[in-house]
């Protein structure tokens, strides 16, 4: 710590932000809770109303509260997903503004699933392969239905990820797949390569059931790298 700086005047917001964050950090507010009316929090921290209300904003951007019109705002329960979704309009943003940022995403994609597809082979119960396969045939039976295929193709991939038993895996693959699902362009309905998608697919979910870590690895790789031309920036003509 600099002790010979100058002494920085905090803003009387930072401070109740500190205080409210301490609250529910220590347990006196819960999830679900609803958070003390503006007038009771006024009375306790012995300050203005704007005061109050910037802490709140700033409390409902990092998703710890829910602010509703006419409604006491509630406390959140934090979970990955919750901490991640709070970067979703600023990834879809960098994305759309670099095309490097969108190469940058389809690379990491192909470092997280082949991963979490070896994990998947070493772990997979015979429900988690019914699972898959369920969504598979899912997939199938929407040939021809561009948003219902690509859903189904996000939910196939995500579920790779829920055998994990990491919830922290499953948010960041739904992200990843959320953010690139803004790039997916119609290419993979109009020339046949759903049927490709599926073959692949289906060759993924039999290595994972064979337990072959290394087999289930490289049909990912494979897959994904075909897959990655399919995510397009959109530019304007």
């Amino acid at each position: 710590m600099n002790q010979s700086g100058p002494i920085i005047r905090r803003k009387l917001s930072d401070e109740v932000l500190d205080r409210l964050k301490g609250l529910i950090a220590g347990g006196e507010l819960q999830p679900g809770d609803e958070m003390p009316s503006e007038r009771e929090l006024m009375a306790r921290f012995k300050v203005g109303r704007p005061a109050i209300r910037e802490a709140m904003q700033a409390l409902a951007s990092m998703g710890l509260v829910a602010i509703s019109h006419g409604e006491r705002a509630k406390v959140l329960e934090l979970s990955a997903r919750s901490i991640i979704n709070q970067v979703d309009a600023t990834a879809k943003m960098m994305l759309a503004s670099s095309k490097d940022s969108l190469e940058h995403l389809k690379s990491a994609r192909i470092f997280f699933e082949r991963g979490m597809v070896r994990e998947a082979a070493e772990k997979a119960s015979k429900d988690d392969i019914a699972r898959l396969r369920e969504i598979q045939e899912t997939q199938r039976a929407a040939l021809g239905n561009a948003e219902a295929f690509i859903v189904a193709d996000m939910l196939l991939h995500t579920q790779i990820a829920v055998i994990s038993g990491n919830p922290i895996y499953v948010a960041f693959s739904e992200a990843m797949l959320s953010w690139l699902k803004e790039y997916h362009t119609e290419m993979l309905i109009w020339t046949g390569k759903e049927n490709i998608t599926l073959s692949e697919h289906e060759e993924i979910i039999d290595c994972i059931a064979r337990h072959d870590a290394g087999a289930a690895e490289n049909a990912m790789i494979k897959h994904l790298e075909r897959s990655r031309a399919l995510y397009a920036r959109n530019v304007a003509s």
